[in-house]
Order: C-alpha cells, then sequence, then structure tokens
C-alpha cells in the first residue's frame, strides 16, 4: 500500500497526538488490570481505613488485614509537601506501571484501584477484596517505590 505525502504526515500527527495523550494528564481505564478483586460500591463498605502518605517514602500503615469479601474505603492523606499516589494491584502489575511512570512522571490517576494526590490532598480508593491472599499497594512516583513506599493487604480466606 502506497501513502500520499499529506495521508503519511497525517497518520504521523494522529499517532504523535495519541501517544501525546497517553504520555501525561491524567488517564482512566488504560491498563490491563488483573488487580486481585474489584471496584468496591460505597454502600457495602464494611470498613473503612486511613492510610497516611508521607514524604519520609512510607504508608502508615504499611500493612493491613482484611477478609475475602469485605469491601474497603482506604481514605488517603498525602501528609507531605510531594505528589503521591496509592495504587492497588499484584507486585508485577506495580512494578510495570512503575516502569511506564520512569517515562512519564507526570501522569496521574483516576481509576477504581488507584489515587494521585498533591500535597495535603486526601482521597479514597474503593475496593472489594475476592480472593484470599496478598494484594500489594505502592507509591509509582520515580523514586518513591524504590525508597520503599509500598505496603501490603493481607487478605484471609474468612
Amino acid at each position: 500500500m502506497k501513502f500520499s505525502k499529506s495521508s503519511s504526515f497525517l497518520l504521523a500527527a494522529m499517532t504523535l497526538a495519541a501517544s501525546t495523550a497517553f504520555a501525561s494528564g491524567k488517564h482512566a481505564g488504560g491498563h490491563d488490570n488483573s488487580t486481585p478483586g474489584e471496584p468496591g460500591i460505597a454502600a457495602n463498605v464494611t470498613r473503612t481505613i486511613q492510610v497516611d502518605a508521607a514524604d519520609n517514602m512510607r504508608f502508615t500503615p504499611s500493612d493491613v488485614t482484611v477478609k475475602k469479601g469485605e469491601t474497603i474505603r482506604f481514605v488517603i492523606k498525602n501528609s507531605g509537601e510531594v505528589p503521591h499516589e496509592f495504587s492497588l494491584g499484584t507486585e508485577q502489575e506495580l512494578k510495570e506501571h512503575y516502569e511506564e511512570m520512569k517515562k512519564f512522571p507526570g501522569m496521574e490517576h483516576e481509576e477504581a484501584n488507584k489515587i494521585s494526590l498533591k500535597p495535603g490532598q486526601q482521597g479514597e480508593v474503593i475496593w472489594r477484596f475476592t480472593k484470599a491472599g496478598v494484594v500489594h499497594f505502592a507509591c509509582l512516583h520515580v523514586g518513591h517505590y524504590e525508597a520503599g513506599m509500598k505496603g501490603q493487604v493481607k487478605v484471609s480466606a474468612r
């Protein structure tokens, strides 16, 4: 198939626009999400867990225990002076997304299992844990994950 100069230019411009839109700003649902569990419904919340995200690159608490079937409201407060995020997922999923964040460090999230928070901001993630095991959480801003800003949700069978 042969392209004219104008169609080649249009194709290149569309590709650039699509990659730029993905590379910055907010995105929702742009990832293959294999996070154990599912988005929770606020009316079904069984418990609220307060989580502090601080500039010492730690979450408090960093270890949480829930029961299979529970719907948890995580209320995350960024008590620091730099942006942080709270991202639930498998360890592999978080590591893969961290590599993406290194390429596009200005990325912000508005997904069911992720939230980006500016300094002093508070937000929430509501998640229903459907499988026993471990679900990880982390801040995937460049340098934060490597500095230890991560934790675990241990999901008991009952």
